[in-house]
């Protein structure tokens, strides 16, 4: 299961920290992603990052559209997975949703994702 949490109401030009807290024992086990969808809009990823089976960091990988503004992390500790986003910008409003697949990742396509969140909306306003 999991929870995204964080999601807000944000001038533009602020920043948000998105969380998304999984169940289980084995989330280093798990790639992690983010992705968004914006309304009338399809689902597009954000972030991802891979697997790191016990191990701290993991690979990153980010759309063109974030690079350089939106950080994905985990901490397997908690079997938690962040974004944080800065430098936030109007066409960032969309609802986000966090998913877990098997595969080492980063993944980059939604159909790969095995679990997914129920999202959290993020609205930012210029």
């Amino acid at each position: 299961q999991l929870v995204e949490s964080g999601g807000d109401l944000v001038q533009a030009g602020g920043s948000l920290r998105l969380s998304c807290a999984a169940s289980g024992r084995t989330f280093s086990s798990y790639a992690m992603g983010w992705f968004r969808q914006a309304p009338g809009k399809e689902r597009e990823v954000v972030a991802a990052i891979s697997w790191t089976g016990g191990w701290t960091g993991g690979n990153t990988r980010y759309a063109d559209s974030v690079k350089g503004r939106f950080t994905i992390s985990r901490d397997n500790a908690k079997n938690t997975v962040y974004l944080q986003m800065n430098s936030l910008k109007s066409e960032d409003t969309a609802v986000y949703y966090c998913a877990a697949t098997r595969r080492v990742g980063p993944s980059w396509l939604d159909y790969e994702y095995d679990y997914w969140g129920q999202g959290t909306q993020v609205t930012v306003s210029s």
